[in-house]
């Protein structure tokens, strides 16, 4: 993609190079053409990169290069932007409440204790076969961020047969009750290290998929482990 930016502050050659030189430093940008003359500088990049990132590039709030965003719409980008890096995931989340209302649809409404058991089976099946993949990749970057992983290395494969095992017994509805605890108290564990890595703003890899797609570390993973907490919750309460 590409976008004309506005870009105040430069006055010579010398300016147009450096503003050039430092956005050209950012990862997923392609090229840059600058204008002292128009105030402009129209960037291409592989992604949409955010206003705020692009002035630090450039030295800051307080820098004397100001840009600003005057022919697209910067919010709208970003969520688009944001749609796109999360794609795999809003997919799997779709298709798995699909098939979740479709098997829990009951006469004139829906049964939720069966659309949470079909959801958490849907939801564990697809994302351990995904950590399959690629199963030493996967650990390798589960023990980036994950409590028990940073310290036991063997976790991050044993982890992987405990999401396909869940999914099983979710699917034939074996032993709901211990199933639904060993899902809580795993899934816990697992929400500790995403959400030190969250508040901690450190740009590392997420596992959830696996080694198989480069997604951040975000509150998205976080609302992933929720919601499988809170069903296991829910499920226990209601049993």
């Amino acid at each position: 993609m590409t976008h004309t930016y506005q870009l105040t502050g430069m006055t010579c050659g010398g300016c147009e190079n450096k503003v050039k030189s430092n956005l050209l430093v950012l990862p997923d940008i392609t090229s840059v053409e600058v204008s002292k003359d128009t105030n402009s500088a129209t960037i291409s990049m592989d992604k949409h990169i955010g206003l705020d990132t692009l002035q630090q590039a450039l030295g800051g709030t307080d820098s004397k290069y100001q840009i600003s965003a005057t022919h697209h719409n910067e919010t709208l980008e970003e969520a688009k932007s944001w749609a796109e890096t999360y794609k795999p995931i809003l997919l799997i989340f779709g298709y798995v409440t699909a098939i979740a209302l479709v098997v829990s649809w009951q006469g004139n409404g829906i049964n939720f204790m069966v659309f949470m058991r079909i959801f958490m089976a849907g939801f564990f099946l697809t994302f351990s076969f995904f950590k399959m993949l690629n199963l030493k990749g996967f650990a390798e970057s589960y023990a980036m961020y994950d409590i028990v992983a940073k310290k036991f290395s063997p976790w991050g494969y044993i982890y992987a047969f405990i999401e396909l095992g869940l999914g099983l017994s979710f699917a034939l509805n074996l032993s709901p009750t211990l199933v639904n605890w060993v899902t809580l108290i795993v899934m816990t564990i697992s929400i500790l290290g995403v959400l030190e890595s969250v508040l901690n703003k450190k740009k590392i890899q997420c596992a959830c998929l696996g080694a198989v797609f480069n997604l951040p570390m975000s509150t998205v993973t976080i609302v992933e482990d929720a919601i499988m907490i809170a069903m296991s919750a829910a499920m226990l309460i209601l049993m």
